[in-house]
């Protein structure tokens, strides 16, 4: 009674009083108390008190469900059938409401059916068991009802901590019970007051879909019923449910799909159809018609295969979708969208050809559906490209409506791709080329105020640009003399310079292409300066023309230079970071010089970058330590654009050795500052990836300073830098020696770093880049790596850190153990395997089980697959043995937690890996494993505390 009345006070501290801080204590309160076994007893209590308010009796039916849910094991087995009973009562107590505590005593009586086999349910399982209950109390009704809605949605609640094998026998359970259940809606279809309850049961049931009596349902009354529902005058919402879910049933696999069930779809089809025309009418509600459509929709995902053939009665199903396509609503008309994709897929991939005999064959076929659903797709383009148009008042969208006008666009722009995929890119521009000359008309003079259907019409345009050919030569060079004479808008404008970019291998391959670039680059020059968005479409499409048109534009260098230099010293309103476009552009036409011009060129290009740092340099050492990083990144990220795009070795090679004493500088003054050294690390990189051997001497100095500053500053780029050198030179017999010391130092370093997991939390990109560099060094040189006194120390500072939360470092570290379990696959890697065994067999033991915690529990399900195939890895490695120590790491976990049925059934996956099986073929039994020692709270700290994954020299306890 005194918790009893503690849980009220606590309630109405959380719902009442004035003071946060108060609320707060009683809202964690409230959460602990729930995890109690005291919470059975004072939840059931209080729901039968009938003094409790609402609050208490929502807060003690969420609490009496979420404790059937997971913690059901907590009971005595004799508990059941109180607490059945129990159940039962407050179903009835509730028959009437309120709703929200209702379907909660529904859920959680769904659950426990969840966990109770039928035969120890008794009266036949509990569809068998409602029944009784209906036909002896048919007051009521509407409460049991619910909870045959709730039961076959439980099925798939993963929330229920049941064992695999108790969820697949209860799915089966309530298969055998289908026409039991459909029995009871068919006979409660008598009582008016719950026809919609009834249809919304019937529709859960339909879910299930193994059981459901396929070749009888096109008669059967429940089905009739909802069809009917449909043409009644007020259109029944779980008429809609029930038919939409008949049609899912129809095209399921498991139903035998559409050949099987072709006297069901005959029945439904007409009627869906007979629906077309309220999609025009007026009078008719708007949630009404999103219904109907949503039926044309779900008949065109689930039939499209039997559409795909082009038969005429299919074609009627077509025109139906054009005309939900054609609502001005767009989530009405967004419903066929998903169609409109699938159809495509149908009849433009081979595989859908596949049964026909030749080439020939297929090829007339394809030819055939393609011109059958050529008038379809043109009338689609049309139907959808007014809808990108800019809203008249788009300036005062709020962030989300402008986010959602933004989703409509691209929404759009993939239906048009899809209509260019079935008409040809060619035939698509040419519809979407009258629009634009249509809207042109419109805005006589350049008139702005009418830009919006020129901005649509270009923007469909620039969004089938990868499906025109580049040799199209009856309307792009139209499109392209049109554009200079377009409004200088800004939205426009913006449209405009992203429609050049994206034709800018058309413009490449066109005759008139020398004659159209400079009014293209004109045009771009205008974007730079007119808005920020339109600046960044502008330096976006500047780039893409200057990869595309690196050969036409050589000659126009120094024009190129201009835009660069007047971008870069801020003249536009071109971003810092959109200005990298500008630094790419110039690099690729760089790129296609001679030797000798591309070296002055690649001076000239670092020449502004190299005039700003020098400038902050020259301020003294406690200036450049007190520069905002940005003040330093903006120029060095320029640098590494520079770095990776001008392909000439020699010449980045020559540059990063000039450059150096800079860079150095940096290094040496900022070395403190994460964000300065990831921006300079990464040009680094680049540097070094360009110029591969050309490096020389500069790769030693370069090693030597990050060697150094690891020791100070810790900076995990230095590691990642470090990986890109031993990617290249890790092979080189002349670094050995350099590289050697810089492995031995990295490595010391980091593991005196992480000793421990506290470490590994609070230092996770230093984990993720160290064992990434470690994997590297087994790819690059072994030679130098496993020998090593670190490789010992690295693989005991991996198992330490191997249950990291941070999924990076814990897929870095997974990655690196794999690597080594996997060392023996590669013919030059088995002369290093006699000394990866002399680490590893005596660690086996200790890996395994860290492993096995790692999928039952000590990291999150969503890492299962990596840590998986670390373990199967290990398996293959080490056979017998290693099947050995998993049966240990097993053998640990209490029989309270995991059946000697589950312990096999993984055994034998781990067995069955050792013999080479596809890993994929293994995951159900590690699926399962992981599911059960997670079904709930009190099982995963059972199994954790039996595992102990974070030490690291546990001595077994036999149980």
């Amino acid at each position: 009674m005194e918790l009893q009345n503690t849980v009220k006070e606590a309630l109405n501290a959380l719902y009442h009083h004035p003071d946060d801080g108060v609320r707060m204590q009683a809202d964690r309160w409230l959460q602990d108390f729930q995890h109690t076994i005291d919470a059975w007893q004072v939840a059931d209590n209080l729901l039968h008190d009938p003094t409790s308010n609402l609050e208490t009796l929502i807060f003690c039916s969420q609490t009496l469900r979420s404790k059937v849910q997971r913690d059901f094991e907590e009971l005595p087995s004799e508990a059941f059938r109180p607490l059945r009973d129990s159940l039962n009562n407050l179903l009835k107590s509730f028959h009437k409401g309120p709703p929200k505590v209702r379907t909660q005593i529904s859920i959680a009586v769904a659950a426990l059916a969840v966990h109770v086999p039928a035969e120890d349910w008794g009266d036949g399982g509990i569809v068998n068991w409602l029944r009784d209950e209906m036909n002896s109390r048919p007051e009521y009704v509407p409460g049991f009802l619910e909870l045959l809605t709730v039961l076959p949605e439980e099925v798939t609640n993963y929330k229920i901590a049941a064992r695999p094998e108790r969820r697949r026998q209860f799915e089966k359970e309530l298969s055998s019970q289908m026409e039991v259940a459909l029995s009871i809606l068919t006979a409660c279809l008598n009582v008016n007051e719950v026809r919609e309850q009834v249809l919304e049961a019937f529709a859960s049931w339909l879910r299930l879909r193994n059981g459901l009596p396929g070749l009888m349902l096109a008669s059967h009354p429940l089905v009739l019923t909802a069809l009917s529902g449909l043409t009644s005058e007020l259109l029944s919402e779980a008429s809609v449910n029930v038919v939409s879910e008949l049609i899912h049933f129809t095209a399921a696999a498991s139903s035998g799909g559409v050949g099987v069930q072709m006297p069901l779809i005959q029945v439904i089809v007409p009627q869906v159809m007979s629906l077309k025309s309220q999609l025009r009418d007026p009078s008719k509600d708007e949630e009404d018609v999103k219904a109907i459509a949503r039926l044309f929709a779900d008949m065109g995902d689930s039939y499209v295969e039997l559409i795909a053939t082009g038969s005429e009665e299919s074609m009627l199903i077509v025109h139906a979708l054009l005309e939900v396509a054609s609502h001005p609503e767009f989530d009405i008309a967004s419903m066929t969208f998903n169609f409109w994709h699938n159809l495509q897929v149908n009849l433009t991939r081979r595989d859908s050809y596949a049964s026909l005999p030749n080439e020939a064959t297929i090829e007339a076929e394809r030819n055939r559906r393609l011109h059958i659903f050529r008038s379809a797709y043109e009338s689609l383009v049309s139907l959808v490209s007014f809808r990108v148009q800019y809203p008249h008042d788009y300036q005062d969208l709020s962030h989300e409506d402008l986010k959602e006008f933004k989703h409509t666009r691209f929404a759009v722009a993939d239906v048009l791709i899809d209509a260019a995929s079935v008409l040809g890119g060619d035939t698509t521009l040419k519809i979407l080329y009258v629009k634009l000359m249509e809207a042109v008309a419109c805005c006589p003079n350049g008139e702005q105020s009418q830009w919006r259907p020129a901005e649509a019409a270009l923007f469909c345009i620039h969004a089938i640009s990868n499906y025109v050919s580049v040799d199209e030569a009856e309307v792009m060079p139209s499109i392209m003399a049109l554009l200079p004479k377009l409004p200088q808008q800004p939205e426009l404008l913006q449209t405009v310079c992203l429609t050049i970019g994206a034709y800018s291998k058309w413009l490449d391959a066109a005759s008139s292409g020398h004659s159209i670039l400079p009014l293209v680059i004109d045009i771009l020059l205008s974007g730079m300066g007119t808005s920020e968005d339109s600046a960044a479409a502008a330096a976006l499409a500047f780039r893409h023309l200057c990869d595309d048109c690196r050969r036409k534009l050589c000659g126009c260098l120094d024009g190129l230079f201009h835009v660069y230099h007047r971008a870069v010293s801020g003249e536009f309103k071109v971003s810092a970071d959109d200005s990298l476009h500008l630094v790419e552009a110039l690099s690729v036409v760089i790129t296609e010089l001679p030797p000798d011009h591309a070296k002055k060129a690649l001076e000239a290009l670092c020449l502004p970058v190299v005039t700003h740092l020098q400038e902050i340099i020259n301020q003294g050492p406690e200036v450049v330590e007190k520069k905002h990083a940005r003040d330093l990144t903006v120029h060095i990220d320029r640098f590494a654009y520079i770095f990776r795009y001008v392909n000439h070795p020699e010449a980045v090679a020559d540059a990063i050795q000039r450059l150096w004493p800079i860079l150095k500088a940096i290094f040496d003054l900022r070395a403190w500052d994460m964000r300065t050294m990831e921006s300079l690390c990464r040009a680094c990189k680049y540097a070094v990836r360009t110029s591969k051997r050309f490096m020389g001497i500069t790769i030693g100095v370069m090693l030597e300073e990050i060697q150094g500053l690891y020791k100070q500053h810790h900076q995990p780029c230095f590691l990642y830098l470090s990986s890109e050198v031993i990617k290249i030179f890790g092979s080189d017999p002349s670094c050995s020696t350099y590289l050697k010391n810089l492995i031995e130092v990295l490595f010391k370093q980091t593991t005196c770093l992480l000793p421990n997991i506290k470490e590994f939390t609070a230092r996770p990109d230093i984990a993720d880049d160290c064992f990434l560099l470690a994997s590297r060094c087994i790819r690059y040189c072994p030679q130098l790596f496993i020998p090593s006194d670190v490789f010992p120390s690295l693989v005991d500072c991996s198992l330490m850190g191997i249950t990291v939360q941070h999924r990076e470092a814990s897929k870095s570290i997974l990655g690196f153990l794999t690597d080594i379990f996997d060392l023996a696959q590669s013919p030059m890697d088995k002369q290093y395997v006699s000394i990866r065994d002399s680490v590893i067999i005596p660690r086996g033991a200790c890996i395994t089980r860290i492993l096995v915690a790692s999928l039952t529990g000590a990291l999150p399900s969503s890492r299962l697959e990596t840590v998986a195939y670390a373990l199967l890895s290990l398996t293959r490695a080490y056979g017998v043995q290693a099947l050995e120590w998993a049966k240990n790491s097993i053998s640990l976990i209490p029989s309270t937690a995991v059946t000697d049925v589950e312990c096999a059934r993984f055994l034998q996956s781990l067995s069955d890996a050792a013999l080479g099986t596809d890993i994929n073929a293994l995951m159900v039994p590690i699926d399962e494993l992981s599911d059960v020692c997670r079904r709930n709270r009190t099982v995963q700290e059972i199994v954790q505390g039996a595992l102990r994954p974070l030490e690291l020299n546990l001595v077994p306890v036999s149980q």
